[in-house]
């Protein structure tokens, strides 16, 4: 499996070495299997209700813009006043820990001065990471070096942000409050296949979820279970089901732990569940667009090791010409280097069309 994955948040309508922490019991909360991997099993949908059974009532929950008098005060004397009440209350400190608080630590200390050029860095600054970027801003302008964007951080960005905020034109596909947001890492096969066939299935916690939306959909589990059975590989019995008929609340899952999702017959893509979370205010909160895409990974494009221009267009093995095996070549190189003027062949090599996966960006 390529270590490429493409993050992608849904709306809720491998063990290397180290031992499990102690159980303690079934929760319906995320709880760490492994140190730092991977959570035990839970139901989705259960910890979704203790979550919000936690906040309801607070306005925790709430998906509308918050009123002007509950945004942050602006700077009299009476809202500062209750802003270190309500802070002295939260930490249980005196009133005045919290107006010194404020002092040293209030939003106004991490705004730069108005009458300043926050692009320019002041000569005096006693920040290091100041410092160096200074001189490298410096040695940048004698050098005459531009700085610009390359293309893979501009189509980032706009992946992530397009759908920020985002509220639906019906409001019957308005998300409801609460809902829950999982974000899922999909990593991509070590070879592509076209879209043909609709047969698919998702794999969590020993369930096959098949999808048998259509009359044309095959069992594609049924293999892998008739294989488990035969010879009683100790894999336990498998269960199966109907992907349409459940929701991800239905599920008990593990964050961080790897599960699968199979289509085309045999296009394998290994799924980690890494977040989940509930819906906020500055969320896609546009139900038909989930699941949304919010990144996707950058392939990087092979040049050829002659020119380190042209995108690789040949690829050879036990090439006596070349320094590296296999070695990558563009036709241009890879033609005056293998063969003479009137097209004989020079040299031992085997030589492959290469498809460089940078063309699939």
């Amino acid at each position: 499996m390529a270590e490429n994955s493409q993050g992608v948040s849904a709306c809720s309508a491998v063990c290397g070495g180290q031992d499990p922490l102690p159980s303690s019991g079934g929760s319906n909360f995320p709880e760490y299997e492994l140190p730092e991997l991977n959570t035990r099993a839970f139901h989705v949908g259960a910890f979704g209700e203790l979550w919000r059974g936690r906040l309801r009532g607070q306005g925790d929950l709430s998906l509308k813009e918050p009123p002007a008098s509950a945004l942050p005060a602006q700077g009299g004397v009476a809202d500062s006043g209750r802003e270190d009440a309500a802070v002295a209350r939260d930490l249980g400190c005196s009133l005045e820990a919290a107006t010194e608080l404020r002092a040293v630590c209030g939003l106004d200390k991490l705004k730069c001065f108005q009458e300043e050029d926050p692009e320019v860095i002041p000569e005096d600054t006693d920040l290091v990471t100041l410092g160096i970027r200074k001189r490298l801003l410096e040695h940048r302008e004698e050098t005459i070096t531009i700085d610009r964007v390359c293309r893979q951080e501009t189509f980032a960005y706009e992946m992530e942000s397009h759908a920020i905020g985002k509220k639906p034109e019906n409001p019957a596909d308005m998300i409801e409050e609460g809902e829950l947001i999982l974000s899922v890492n999909i990593l991509y096969p070590v070879i592509f296949h076209k879209d043909l066939y609709k047969s698919a299935f998702f794999y969590f916690e020993g369930t096959f979820y098949n999808d048998k939306r259509y009359p044309e959909c095959r069992d594609l589990s049924r293999t892998i279970i008739e294989w488990s059975e035969s010879h009683d590989r100790g894999y336990g019995k498998f269960q199966t089901a109907k992907m349409e008929e459940f929701t991800f609340n239905d599920l008990r899952i593990k964050l961080g732990f790897p599960y699968l999702y199979c289509h085309q017959g045999d296009c394998e893509h290994v799924l980690v569940i890494t977040d989940i979370r509930l819906v906020h205010r500055d969320d896609c909160l546009d139900r038909t667009l989930y699941p949304l895409l919010i990144k996707k990974h950058w392939l990087w494009t092979r040049k050829c090791f002659v020119c380190k221009m042209y995108t690789a267009r040949w690829v050879t093995n036990n090439d006596s010409f070349a320094p590296d095996d296999p070695c990558f070549f563009c036709d241009v190189c890879f033609r005056m280097l293998h063969y003479d003027s009137e097209g004989n062949k020079l040299g031992e090599f085997l030589a492959y069309p290469y498809v460089d996966p940078g063309t699939f960006n």
